[in-house]
């Protein structure tokens, strides 16, 4: 995965409550067996109308957000069915972190297991973050490292995140690349674990 340490992005708002995994990607586009090319289906039902067209009304088409790579989201964010497929599905649209006051459990766990930070933010800095529903072009500077969230020159908020999770998003590891770290050490375990069937065969 690409590391992620400090990111400076545009920002799209979708200031509802609830959204759940079927409305981020309905459940027809969940055939592909890849991780990659569920932009187009992203918020399907509310990004386009019944005859295909764009819908002009929802959030994420206005021309202020187009290429915005930062989602400030409502409340329990991610809920309903623990497809993974919803946080392939930001992330192949562009987005590489979320803002919200809450988020499904099982969500929340998969997006660091695809590169996404996942910010939980209390009332108070929730309350500052009003200017961004008005519709302008707004951009943020997130800084891991300091977990951080530079909304506008001289206001900042900050964030808590697990010490593993936050190593993991900086070195740019999944499960898999912390696994193959430990690869020289799995191989001798694994020898040694068929040395004595190996002199059997011998």
């Amino acid at each position: 995965m690409e590391p992620l340490v400090r990111h400076k992005g545009k920002v799209a708002c979708l200031n509802r409550v609830n959204v759940d995994t079927d409305q981020i990607i309905p459940k027809q586009f969940l055939k592909r067996i890849e991780k990659s090319g569920y932009d187009p289906f992203l918020f399907y039902d509310w990004r386009y109308l019944e005859n295909g067209e764009i819908n002009e009304q929802f959030e994420l088409n206005q021309g202020e957000v187009q290429g915005a790579s930062i989602l400030v989201a409502g409340d329990n964010f991610g809920c309903g069915s623990s497809r993974e497929h919803a946080v392939w599905a930001l992330r192949d649209y562009g987005f590489r972190i979320l803002l919200a006051p809450s988020f499904a459990d099982i969500f929340y766990n998969n997006c660091f297991k695809n590169g996404v930070l996942p910010i939980r933010l209390n009332s108070d800095s929730w309350s500052k973050l009003a200017p961004y529903f008005k519709g302008e072009e707004r951009w943020m500077t997130v800084d891991l490292e300091r977990q951080e969230v530079e909304i506008c020159e001289g206001m900042v908020l900050s964030f808590e995140i697990d010490p593993h999770r936050k190593q993991m998003l900086v070195e740019g590891l999944d499960d898999i690349g912390l696994t193959m770290r430990y690869q020289q050490y799995i191989e001798i375990y694994e020898k040694e674990q068929m040395a004595p069937y190996q002199r059997v065969y011998d």
